[in-house]
């Protein structure tokens, strides 16, 4: 009986043990894909500190909602977000400045997939969290309303936005109008936004944002300021499209 009982033991923990420390704990087939394209030879960890909230469902695939958040993390220089079953799997690259490493945009999904953050610290290390988000699909395929409307042409680049004080610092939001076409939507050629930064009225950066195809349409960016830089009155947006279009604005509290 004592023989028995301790290998039933054994037995329950050798999966514990086998288990390996860099299996996807979101079990997706694509995520060694994901590591050979985009960390060849780097290091990579899955880490719990990297926050990606989305929505368990998506009803519209082409504006899911996502919040990036990795401040958990010291001296993030980089962060990368991608969609493993996604045609167009990179969505877009941020650089935090004077902002927290934390963003909030929406994306198009072409079918269910995990969403994932991955950030690069000081040691080129790479740090990967993510979430599952199911939707119906067809987000990528589909035209945007803009490019069916003659009314892009005039508002194309226009900048709103708005900048307000919280508990725990300023929190700012651009939204840049812009069709952001895939080129995977028949006869309709790929049209996007590539770069945009962020600075204050100084010209110091607060964010450099490189967009890809998913990005929705019109995209919306939210990003945070943390507690001393109260006093931020007004800030630049700065930016061009795939195509040499250029965004120039102020954005006023």
């Amino acid at each position: 009986m004592i023989r028995t009982l301790r290998w039933l033991v054994l037995c329950c923990a050798a999966p514990a043990m086998a288990a390996s420390p860099t299996a996807d704990p979101l079990d997706s087939a694509r995520w060694e894909d994901m590591r050979r394209s985009f960390f060849p030879d780097a290091e990579v960890r899955f880490d719990t500190r990297i926050e990606v909230r989305g929505p368990l469902t998506a009803e519209n695939p082409m504006a899911v909602p996502v919040s990036i958040d990795t401040t958990a993390l010291p001296d993030v220089r980089e962060v990368l977000v991608f969609a493993d079953f996604n045609p167009i799997v990179k969505v877009l690259t941020f650089t935090p400045g004077k902002a927290a490493s934390r963003l909030s945009f929406r994306l198009k999904l072409q079918q269910s997939s995990p969403i994932r953050a991955a950030a690069r610290t000081a040691d080129g290390v790479w740090h990967v969290g993510g979430v599952w988000v199911n939707t119906t699909g067809g987000g990528c395929t589909v035209p945007s309303t803009g490019s069916a409307s003659p009314e892009w042409q005039q508002r194309l680049g226009e900048v709103n936005g708005r900048i307000w004080t919280r508990k725990d610092g300023n929190r700012v939001r651009v939204r840049i109008i812009h069709p952001m076409d895939t080129g995977l939507a028949a006869s309709i050629p790929a049209f996007y936004i590539e770069t945009l930064d962020i600075d204050d009225a100084d010209g110091a950066s607060l964010m450099r944002i490189h967009a890809f195809e998913p990005v929705s349409e019109n995209p919306l960016f939210t990003l945070d300021l943390p507690p001393g830089l109260d006093a931020l009155s007004r800030i630049k947006v700065r930016g061009r499209d795939n195509n040499g279009n250029q965004i120039d604005a102020w954005v006023e509290r």
